[in-house]
């Protein structure tokens, strides 16, 4: 198992139809509705490979009657609650216990990768270059590759085939080759209006649908035309597409995280980020074996989860190259990517440390703000970012207000007034740390949610407006890939209500505790947390004890899980 040598030299509401939905956390507008597709083709011109391929292509007439399909589930995943991304340097990142089973982050490529494909067990995975170069990982195995041939146009994706345990790759102008996998024709050698972005296979491996940048569809094999956005006027071009791993149907995902399902996946719709501001573009969509969720990634490897699809993570903050793709894994379900290694220990400061930093040793700094919203600046931000050192994250002390200045994705908040404040409160801060300490704003951030009293409505459902009007801001229109949760786990509900954010948690506990025990007992106890993975929990040290009234010298201790 390797890479192919020969290429490197030494990568919400909801309708019954499929139409853009808002994601019910994010509580955005679709900004689309669909309409009947026109660009269905239901006979494509067979395109065989070019030279070089090294499995031989059998074209076949695609069809339109096909049987319904029937899910290999002998071949399925038990578990597929992972995900990774992977980079067009080659670089892989994992998520919920994924294993991680190689990378081509350290080889010079020859062309930069643009997508990834899993193998039916979960247990590996391929990377295709723009060449058509193919990288094997895992259990995932070389069959072949367009490395080294001509190409008429470049590779954008590629598919794998769950029968045969090959795989399909294709070009931007719809040519498709087949290695140890099936042919079942293409669009190589058509007019097409708008270039080939992506491609996804059937359960069975019996077909494959290609889709466009403008949503068009083409269907091969005994894949089904079940519609497309072709004949919409879209926001943003569609960049992917997932199959329904459960019969009929498809996903497609565009630029600015607008969702199209069609099939079967139409009664599987969980929400969208269409009608958000989004500061990266979304360039990827994976949905869960049993098309309950699907996550979706930017160019930076901020992941979005949906329905079931649980919340892993995503990359740092700064990675050498744009992430380009993102594919379901087996995994343990344990949470990756914290903003520090588990075990590390460390401090939160704020102005009432501003003459009395805690000791060293530390490998946390969480550093204080503003208090009070956007209000009340911590007048030593500078000099405590600096004490923090490498192990720099912010936070903000949040509480409830209204605006009437309409803000992206709180039109449809229960209170859109009190989501239009916490956004313009999230822009507010970002803007103070940036003045502050430049670009190492752009470290994981928290939202301090404590003192259930003035400083909040009694309404929890307005309360939670604010705080999803600071999520938008922080991790959307900032594009902050790590933003989460600071509460105590008691207090939480009777702020925000049952809302559970799929949103990184950090546990404010006063008990002294060995916190180790803490992070394993703590979401089993409270269940009413936000559902996101616990990341850090607060504790009382025994040398640094919490003093009432002598904050000055009282430092609160943390520790990751």
């Amino acid at each position: 198992m390797g890479p192919e040598r020969s290429r490197a030299t030494t990568p919400f509401f909801r309708r019954a139809d499929s139409a853009r939905r808002l994601h019910p956390w994010l509580l955005a507008l679709s900004s689309l509705v669909l309409a009947c597709a026109s660009t269905l083709v239901t006979v494509a011109v067979p395109h065989a490979p070019l030279a070089g391929a090294s499995s031989p292509a059998t074209s076949a007439s695609p069809t339109t009657s096909a049987p319904a399909l029937t899910p290999p589930g002998a071949t399925l995943p038990t578990a597929d609650q992972a995900y990774w991304l992977d980079a067009s340097n080659g670089a892989v990142y994992a998520f919920g216990g994924a294993p991680q089973y190689g990378t081509m982050a350290h080889t010079v490529l020859n062309k930069p990768i643009v997508g990834m494909a899993s193998t039916a067990t979960g247990g590996g995975y391929w990377m295709v270059a723009t060449d058509g170069g193919i990288f094997t990982f895992g259990n995932a195995v070389f069959r072949g590759s367009m490395g080294g041939s001509h190409l008429n146009e470049p590779i954008v994706g590629m598919a794998a085939d769950p029968a045969t345990g090959g795989y399909w790759e294709v070009a931007s102008d719809g040519g498709i080759f087949s290695f140890d996998a099936p042919f079942f024709g293409s669009m190589g050698g058509s007019h097409l209006n708008k270039p080939i972005v992506g491609m996804a296979a059937t359960a069975t491996g019996g077909g494959y649908w290609l889709v466009a940048s403008d949503g068009g569809i083409f269907t091969f094999g005994n894949a089904r035309f079940y519609g497309s956005t072709g004949a919409m006027v879209l926001n943003k071009p569609i960049v992917g597409m997932s199959p329904s791993h459960t019969g009929d149907g498809y996903f497609l995902v565009a630029s600015d995280g607008g969702i199209f399902t069609y099939g079967n996946a139409a009664n599987h719709f969980y929400g969208s980020l269409g009608g958000v501001d989004e500061a990266r573009p979304i360039v990827g969509v994976a949905s869960l074996y049993d098309n309950q969720g699907y996550w979706m990634t930017n160019n930076n490897g901020g992941v979005t989860n949906f329905g079931t699809a649980r919340y892993f993570g995503s990359t740092p903050q700064t990675i050498p190259s744009p992430v380009v793709g993102i594919a379901i894994a087996k995994g343990t379900g344990v949470a990756t990517g914290s903003s520090y290694q588990s075990g590390s220990y460390g401090y939160d400061v704020s102005n009432y440390q501003c003459t009395h930093f805690p000791p060293n040793p530390h490998a946390i700094g969480i550093v204080q703000v503003d208090g009070w919203g956007d209000t009340a600046t911590n007048p030593c931000l500078t000099q405590e970012a600096t004490w923090a050192g490498a192990g720099l994250n912010l936070y903000v002390f949040m509480v409830y207000g209204t605006s009437a200045t309409a803000e992206p994705g709180c039109t449809q908040s229960t209170l859109p007034a009190a989501c239009n404040f916490g956004y313009q409160v999230g822009l507010s801060d970002y803007a103070t740390a940036k003045a502050a300490i430049g670009t190492r704003a752009t470290v994981a951030w928290w939202l301090d949610v404590e003192h259930a009293g003035t400083n909040w409505s009694k309404t929890t459902a307005a309360n939670y407006s604010v705080i999803q009007g600071t999520l938008l801001a922080l991790n959307k229109a900032e594009g902050l890939n790590t933003v989460g949760i600071y509460a105590s786990p008691d207090v939480w509900p009777t702020i925000a209500g049952p809302n559970r954010p799929s949103v990184p948690y950090f546990a404010a506990d006063w008990a002294k505790q060995n916190p180790q025990t803490i992070c394993t007992s703590l979401k089993t106890t409270f269940s009413g947390v936000p559902s996101g993975p616990l990341a850090l929990v607060q504790y009382s040290s025994p040398s640094y004890p919490f003093a009432a009234g002598d904050m000055n010298v009282a430092f609160d201790n943390d520790y990751a899980c």
